[in-house]
């Protein structure tokens, strides 16, 4: 019986990226499947959230991502430019984010045409992976080709009916919640909450005891 799970996943998110590889071989090794559940950054989904966060935190969260990114092997940089756009001095987020909503609502695209998790995956590679203006050229559309789609395809049924993808972004904020957690990378097994990308490992032996079995 193949078994699945949810994944809670935002494109601005390091941890989210740091863990993408490890879950796409995942799927590869077990009879698995993961549903891959886009969602806005904290920042976009908490309002005023980076104005009240511990100044500590900031700096802690790029010292062990730039850890992890060592530990796995990945590249790894700060994105160039922030997928979210914000004054870092203050913390204020204005409404109009055309870089999130883009590649958040292009997830949702690539989900409904079977291609969540290998979009996610090149995407993020090339946000975080060490590309300067990750936005400009053919960045983009050539990740989209990698995870076969065609960039254009998704930009055009969103700029058809947008709000469809933001009612699908904003359900699965809402089981998100449910789940019990509101970060991100969030997987969720059977009601289960596993949040981050350490508990990875976690996941794969609870999905064992239910029956988990390599291809």
């Amino acid at each position: 019986m193949t078994l699945e799970f949810d994944l809670f996943w935002s494109f601005r998110s390091p941890y989210s990226y740091l863990a993408t590889p490890r879950i796409v071989e995942m799927e590869k090794t077990y009879d698995l499947k993961v549903n891959v559940r886009p969602v806005y950054p904290i920042a976009v989904r908490i309002k005023d959230f980076f104005k009240n966060v511990n100044p500590m935190w900031p700096p802690y969260l790029i010292n062990d991502t730039f850890r992890i990114s060592q530990y796995l092997g990945l590249p790894y940089n700060w994105p160039d430019p922030d997928p979210i756009v914000m004054d870092i001095s203050t913390g204020e987020v204005p409404e109009d984010q055309p870089y999130i909503s883009r590649l958040t609502r292009a997830g949702i695209a690539a989900v409904e045409r079977g291609k969540g998790l290998p979009f996610i995956y090149e995407m993020s590679s090339v946000i975080f992976g060490g590309v300067k203006k990750w936005n400009e050229g053919d960045h983009i559309e050539k990740a989209a080709a990698r995870a076969g789609l065609d960039m254009a395809d998704l930009d055009a049924a969103i700029e058809k009916d947008p709000e469809h993808y933001e009612k699908a972004i904003a359900e699965n904020e809402a089981a998100q919640k449910d789940a019990g957690h509101w970060g991100v990378p969030l997987m969720v097994f059977e009601g289960e909450p596993f949040f981050g990308q350490d508990r990875l490992d976690l996941l794969i032996w609870r999905m064992e005891q239910k029956g988990l079995r390599k291809r």
